[in-house]
């Protein structure tokens, strides 16, 4: 199969691409409007669910998985149990960063809450602050690197430890550039953050090492440059991430649909994305090349997953249905694209690899194995939750998506994962570079 190369001129990556490239709502001296038209395209949820199902639909002519769809009853079986386990009541929230804030039982950001004593638009904000750089800073940890919990003394890894290492730093004021308001993230006090700065907070040594360290500092700077840059969302001399919660408010009132909110993230933040992809002169973020993907656009050979973004967008629900905004059309977001998810359906045998060898070495994010594996997660969960719903008697909107990643899918590949290998690694390796996984 052959790449279907975009026209000369309108894909590249460049030096300019690499400081953050071009907010969406500005295509960029020289780009054409139909390029710009066709890079937005792909900045939202319908793109990366429709091009992930149309890899899926390739079936044997993919270069690196062979699909057992014959395998996908006991995976929505598996996943059924790890959710019965997980949530017995059968009460599945959402997919999202809070779920990680409770630890033995307690949820410490619901402690730290009830002690901020601000109203409920404020609250909103300051939600908005934490959940977004803790989001942004959770990108995979390597399997090495473990926070100590200041408060028990125990050691969390992975997902755990990042979540309660960003909940300290922002309790800390490691976001903030004011010292009377520690719980905000702001333009200055996120340009000044140093992985020097960052690596203290999450206790990184030599003998305890976070992947991407660097990596994720940078992504925390070009989020300040962006605060300070793109008024049309952050307003003020020193605007802070909150800001956004207010752009919303007044944009669409009490009622947003969640793929919309989606649009909201990536328009508002695209520029805080390291250069990989540029069409039109707009930063395409998460998104990557295949060569089974072939349009008549310029986006051809794109595929987009948004995956940080998106589990953002999870994350931002919450805070907007407790501040009185009604969230619709949930499930209009996609399963996220990342190694448990993904790694679920090899461990399940839902998806081999053509090269058994490939196992045995890392992939970077770019590798077409990797964009294969990740556009095949994304089609092949909208397949195991609609089996998870009948099992369980449950329409879309009693059970959408969002719950059963929670409950679920990303618990799942997890679980399988530590069943079959000890130190519980996914079965393929990432290169990460701290702002993709």
């Amino acid at each position: 199969m052959n790449l279907k190369t975009p026209k000369a001129g309108l894909l590249t990556t460049t030096d300019e691409d690499a400081a953050g490239g071009t907010p969406l709502n500005s295509p960029g001296d020289g780009a054409s409007s139909d390029d710009a038209t066709a890079a937005r395209s792909l900045m939202c949820a319908k793109s990366v669910r429709e091009r992930g199902h149309r890899i899926l639909a390739q079936g044997d002519r993919l270069n690196h998985f062979v699909v057992h769809r014959d395998r996908l009853d006991e995976t929505a079986a598996f996943v059924l149990d790890t959710i019965r386990i997980n949530y017995p009541d059968l009460v599945i929230p959402f997919h999202a960063r809070w779920r990680h804030f409770v630890f033995d039982g307690v949820d410490r950001w619901a402690e730290m809450a009830a002690a901020c004593h601000v109203d409920a638009r404020e609250l909103a904000r300051i939600r908005f602050d934490l959940s977004i750089t803790s989001v942004l800073l959770d990108a995979g940890a390597g399997s090495v690197w473990r926070y100590r919990d200041k408060r028990t003394a125990q050691d969390f890894a992975r997902s755990e430890g990042l979540a309660l290492a960003s909940l300290d730093a922002f309790a800390d004021g490691l976001f903030s550039s004011a010292p009377d308001s520690l719980l905000q993230a702001d333009a200055t006090g996120l340009t000044g953050l140093t992985a020097h700065a960052l690596g203290n907070a999450f206790q990184v040594a030599p003998n305890n090492e976070l992947t991407g360290l660097s990596g994720r500092a940078a992504l925390m700077q070009r989020l300040g440059e962006t605060l300070r840059n793109n008024e049309t969302y952050f307003a003020g001399s020193n605007p802070r991430i909150g800001n956004l919660f207010d752009w919303i408010i007044g944009h669409h009132g009490d009622n947003i649909a969640a793929p919309t909110l989606l649009e909201i993230v990536l328009d508002a933040l695209g520029t805080i994305w390291p250069g990989r992809l540029s069409v039109g002169g707009i930063n395409l973020g998460d998104t990557w090349h295949h060569p089974a993907l072939t349009t008549d656009d310029a986006t051809s050979g794109l595929v987009p997953f948004h995956k940080l973004s998106q589990w953002l967008a999870y994350s931002l629900i919450e805070p907007l249905q407790d501040a009185g905004v009604v969230v619709t059309n949930i499930d209009g977001l996609t399963g996220l694209a990342e190694y448990r998810n993904g790694g679920l359906f090899v461990d399940m045998g839902v998806l081999e690899l053509r090269d058994a060898a490939m196992l045995a070495k890392p992939h970077q994010p770019g590798d077409e194995l990797i964009v294969e594996w990740r556009a095949l997660t994304v089609a092949l969960l909208d397949l195991v939750a609609e089996r998870v719903r009948e099992a369980l008697g449950r329409t879309v909107e009693e059970l959408p998506l969002a719950s059963v990643l929670e409950g679920g899918t990303w618990s799942a590949g997890r679980r399988i994962a530590g069943q079959l290998r000890t130190d519980g690694s996914p079965p393929i390796q990432i290169v990460s570079d701290g702002s993709v996984f």
